[in-house]
């Protein structure tokens, strides 16, 4: 038994007992903070061939910063989502009134002219990139110029956007509410919203859409008393199918906490703001002491999302290699610059040695398979609906985006034969992706590979704090 099973046996020994050692005592925590967060974030992943060791080499060394510099080009970086839909769950049409929770959409009345404008209110580092919210604005239209073939591509990408097979509830995005968003102007990070209205969103998602009996509590519920052993020694009672699930969710909650940790204010004064590093929202969120065991355990879904979601990449490499995909913004050349960083990108995710074998989803009973695969698919459809309630409105952005993402990367690997048995050329009526899709999937991902690459960050600054 290791170093960390043995602190974790004797913190569950306390726990049962009703003592917090240390942090309710006011003496120091056993162990580095760096030991408690992540000495059981090592070696492999539950229901996986794959290590976390040799997906922080391949992400943080190879694909973080091509992904990266991918998403910052016109086509990623802009984003067109409803912000004012109604929840559809109950009846809340309270917003966030924190500053930071605010969006800036790119409006036809406001584009940015410069940082002499008035109305400019972006950040310095955006500032050389004046005007592209107009360009934005072009995204949406039809290049005459394109072929016949290519047009009626994009025709049927809008017309199979509420098919079936999608994971997830699209936005209308030809609605008068839905707008462009520069996502490198909006960027996820700490904003302040917290409390009984967030935890009623992720309450919602874990309770109500998690494959589990509601006399089953999630672990740290504050609304109600956790009982963490039941739930996990039930947990992995279930099928893989069941369980991925969950864990899916709960990777998604981590890497969306390891964003605010990793993006925090940490100064806001007349003389300006500071966004950086909290190494005390990071522990309170991961340290297995103040999480009851918990932190550790997010950051290993957190792992098992990007395992999912880098699966799809590679999987989806077919559809984007098509001589007639294009990245359309306007510029030929810009576009077809981008398509080849692209295909870049996702040849190097097919090169990962150890990539997680989806073919143990859904297999066995074809009748029961399929029936549980269509459970799976409306579970999630309902999560994708839950974002519609988040009072935050750059939480909402977000959340909306990253669900998306991954309703995506499912949509890709269950669609597998479809893919392999698509035309080299012209439309492919069997498998299709939208715009929102595309750039919600890229940049979905991108957020998890940001997640694993701020985590080697945090693990740094942690290794000399008690």
């Amino acid at each position: 038994m290791s170093r960390c099973d043995l602190r974790w046996l004797l913190l569950s020994l306390l726990g049962a007992a009703g003592l917090r050692p240390g942090a309710a005592a006011g003496q120091p925590l056993p162990g580095s903070a760096e030991q408690r967060c992540f000495c059981q974030v090592t070696g492999y992943l539950d229901d996986c061939t794959c290590d976390v060791e040799t997906i922080d080499t391949f992400n943080n060394n190879k694909l973080f910063p091509r992904l990266n510099k991918l998403l910052e080009s016109d086509y990623f970086r802009h984003y067109k989502v409803n912000l004012k839909k109604p929840c559809p769950l109950w009846n809340d049409s309270s917003h966030c009134g924190i500053r930071d929770c605010a969006v800036k959409p790119c409006a036809s009345d406001e584009v940015p002219g410069g940082a002499e404008s008035a109305s400019y209110k972006y950040s310095e580092e955006a500032s050389k990139h004046d005007g592209e919210c107009e360009e934005a604005k072009r995204l949406g239209a039809v290049n005459e110029s394109l072929s016949e073939e290519t047009q009626r591509a994009m025709l049927q990408w809008t017309q199979h956007e509420d098919s079936s097979d999608n994971f997830c509830e699209a936005d209308d995005i030809q609605s008068p509410d839905a707008e462009y968003v520069d996502l490198l102007l909006n960027p996820e990070r700490y904003t302040g919203y917290k409390g009984p209205e967030a935890w009623k969103i992720w309450n919602s998602i874990y309770e109500e859409n998690c494959f589990k009996p509601r006399t089953i509590e999630r672990p740290l519920n504050p609304l109600a008393s956790g009982r963490g052993n039941s739930f996990y020694s039930w947990l992995e009672g279930l099928c893989v199918e069941k369980r991925a699930f969950y864990k899916l969710i709960s990777g998604l909650h981590a890497s969306i906490n390891v964003h605010l940790s990793a993006r925090y204010l940490l100064q806001d004064t007349w003389s300006g703001t500071k966004w950086g590093h909290n190494i005390t929202e990071f522990q309170h969120r991961f340290d297995e002491v103040l999480t009851q065991g918990e932190g550790p355990k997010r950051l290993k879904n957190l792992y098992f999302l990007y395992l999912i979601e880098l699966r799809a990449m590679s999987k989806v490499l077919p559809f984007f290699e098509r001589p007639g995909f294009q990245l359309f913004t306007g510029n030929e050349n810009r576009d077809r610059e981008i398509k080849n960083q692209l295909l870049e990108i996702l040849h190097l995710t097919k090169s990962f040695p150890l990539h997680f074998d989806e073919n143990s989803f859904f297999a066995g009973n074809k009748k029961e398979a399929a029936k549980l695969k269509e459970e799976f698919r409306l579970h999630f459809r309902n999560i994708s609906r839950i974002m519609d309630c988040v009072g935050c409105l750059k939480c909402r952005l977000w959340g909306k985006l990253q669900t998306q993402g991954l309703g995506t990367a499912l949509k890709i690997l269950f669609s597998q034969k479809l893919i392999e048995n698509m035309p080299e050329s012209g439309p492919s009526y069997g498998f299709q992706l939208t715009r929102q899709e595309i750039v919600s999937f890229f940049n979905a991902f991108g957020r998890i590979s940001t997640s694993v690459k701020e985590l080697e960050n945090f693990k740094n600054l942690l290794r000399n704090v008690q």
